[in-house]
């Protein structure tokens, strides 16, 4: 069941990758929290596309009763972050909740795979985190009643997958960063956890799990089904959230029993 007790009421978050999937969903459910909510997205060439679909997530965030903003910059780019991170510390006055959930994933083996994917995929998912935690840290510790960072990793990154050795790589650098970080920011309350998601049903995973795939892999998860965004959204709101105050290090895997 949704967590809706408006517990996240007068606090700002930034959800990074926020214009669709997990990301989306995510935003939502702090909104429906109470939140203010803070919809990050990657410029498009064209600026256009992905600012369309994160105005209507903040929309969507707006009608779950909490309030809705926009950010566009990339994560990969530590200089986008300061500014960015700065301009929402102005407009914003505060931010008390930073999820990382910006992320893709090239696909390739590793003997056939490019210097480039393997760098950009870090660069995204692993570097991109790093930015953000470190470009926000400052605000999440002035948070009035302790801040909170919650970093997607994946179950790839606690077991691996065959063809996917960068992503496997950057997520379970995730998780090396959520525990560092929580060491170092825990003397002021503020807490650092992961949420390690299983198969989660989203354009990304459609785009690399052919149906023969899909079937088999159900079988090896005991609770029987491929989960749902809302499945990992649902453990962000409750780490968000004042119940998970003495919280922090941790990794909870989303993934109906895939990995125990």
């Amino acid at each position: 069941m949704a967590l809706n007790d408006k517990a996240l009421a007068g606090k700002v978050a930034l959800v990074t990758g926020a214009s669709q999937g997990i990301g989306r969903a995510i935003a939502v459910a702090l909104g429906r929290r109470g939140a203010k909510v803070i919809v990050n997205f990657l410029p498009d060439a064209n600026g256009s596309t992905r600012e369309h679909d994160a105005r209507a997530v903040a929309a969507e965030v707006e009608t779950a009763g909490g309030q809705g903003a926009i950010s566009g910059f990339d994560v990969a780019s530590a200089t986008s972050v300061t500014e960015a991170i700065k301009a929402i510390g102005a407009e914003h006055k505060s931010l008390d909740i930073l999820v990382n959930n910006a992320g893709i994933a090239i696909n390739g083996l590793i003997m056939r795979f490019g210097d480039d994917q393997w760098a950009k995929t870090l660069q995204v998912n692993l570097t991109g985190a790093f930015n953000t935690t470190r470009a926000a840290a400052t605000l999440l510790l002035r948070a009035k009643d302790a801040g909170r960072i919650i970093n997607l990793s994946s179950v790839v990154g606690e077991m691996g997958n065959g063809g996917q050795a960068a992503y496997a790589a950057s997520k379970a650098g995730i998780i090396g960063l959520t525990q560092s970080t929580a060491k170092e920011l825990a003397s002021r309350g503020v807490t650092c956890n992961a949420v390690a998601p299983g198969y989660i049903d989203t354009a990304m995973t459609a785009d690399h799990l052919p149906e023969a795939q899909r079937a088999k892999l159900m079988e090896g998860i005991p609770l029987g089904r491929i989960g749902k965004a809302d499945d990992v959204a649902d453990a962000v709101a409750f780490l968000a959230g004042p119940e998970a105050a003495y919280i922090t290090g941790q990794v909870i895997r989303v993934n109906g029993g895939l990995l125990m």
